[in-house]
């Protein structure tokens, strides 16, 4: 049975991470212009006076805990999910898959959109009741020693929450990043509970030689593929390969912590090299800082280890038995009903 949840980290681990970001020791500068050997350090100097001076984690936790949270022991893991009834004459349930490095709290200011439609000038008969859970190993759904969990049972348990502890008999389902891997495998193992799927990253095989004969179009793909693979996936060896060694410096520093977030966030959003465009600082700590309370970053990195050796047997799966969803960026929508 799950029991209700409130976010509140003890005032001592609040001061201990201010202690440490009083005694930061920042690198210096690689040359060339910022940003391009990663993280910039003029910028990380002003994210940390921000984080120690300005930032406001008890406001943070305020704003999640005005959402109705829960945990649920389910497969060997105390399992965290928000849970917010849609406000209109038939609610759709919703589950909504975050990814890496996200959490939860990158849904808060879409969950009411989606629960009260009305306020925002959409109609009531759209509303959605939504199931955001913490992925297992991150954030809120980690602890020491808990299972590692892949995307198959990742999907399972989450299968087992809707189903099983909500009584969801048919529900919707939404992935982004990682979670799209997680909403793709549902569809697969449980069609007959799924309504729908929408994905905002297409979990497609990353094999430049994977067209014998490409066209135009498809040759600009792989090319720009190829260039992804060239510049864009050192984070994944590394934690594919060695997430335990990585683990004790973004536990132990919170400037390696953010610095290591912090350039997957600018490199992934759509802010054309401007971070601040698309997110605040306060959006940007309030993710970070949870993965520093809960020291969730090892557990969550890990995961890319499996992400490494089963996209390959994941993504040759048959086509998925129900209704798909896919936007791109910059922004394209295909909808497509198996038959």
């Amino acid at each position: 049975m799950a029991e209700v949840f409130k976010l509140a980290v003890p005032p001592g681990a609040i001061a201990d991470l201010n202690e440490r970001l009083g005694g930061t020791r920042f690198p210096d500068q690689a040359p060339g212009s910022a940003w391009a050997y990663g993280t910039d350090v003029v910028w990380m100097r002003g994210l940390v006076d921000f984080w120690r001076n300005e930032f406001d984690w008890r406001a943070q936790e305020a704003r999640l805990n005005a959402f109705p949270q829960y945990k649920v022991r389910l497969h060997d893991i105390d399992l965290h999910f928000l849970q917010v009834e849609g406000q209109g004459p038939d609610p759709c349930p919703l589950l909504l898959s975050h990814g890496w490095p996200g959490s939860v709290f990158e849904f808060l200011e879409l969950i009411p959109r989606l629960t009260t439609p009305s306020q925002f000038g959409g109609d009531p008969a759209d509303s959605f009741t939504v199931v955001a859970p913490s992925l297992p190993g991150y954030g809120l759904s980690f602890s020491p020693g808990q299972p590692r969990f892949g995307v198959e049972e990742i999907a399972d348990c989450f299968a087992s929450l809707m189903t099983d502890v909500l009584g969801y008999r048919r529900y919707s389902a939404q992935g982004g990043d990682w979670g799209s891997f997680i909403t793709s495998r549902l569809a697969y193992s449980y069609p007959d509970r799924l309504i729908g799927i929408h994905l905002n990253m297409m979990p497609l095989r990353r094999d430049p030689k994977m067209v014998a004969d490409p066209t135009s179009e498809e040759q600009k793909y792989l090319e720009q593929l190829t260039t992804w693979l060239k510049d864009g996936t050192g984070y994944q060896w590394i934690q594919g390969t060695r997430p335990q060694t990585l683990a004790f410096a973004l536990t132990d520093s919170p400037l390696g912590l953010a610095a290591w977030i912090i350039e997957k966030f600018r490199a992934w959003s759509d802010c054309s090299g401007d971070l601040e465009s698309v997110f605040t600082k306060d959006e940007l700590l309030a993710n970070i800082s949870l993965y520093w309370f809960t020291g969730a970053i090892g557990s969550s990195s890990g995961h890319i280890t499996r992400a490494c050796t089963d996209r390959g047997r994941f993504l040759t799966m048959p086509q998925l038995p129900c209704l798909r969803a896919t936007a791109n960026f910059p922004p394209k929508c295909s909808v497509r009903r198996d038959p």
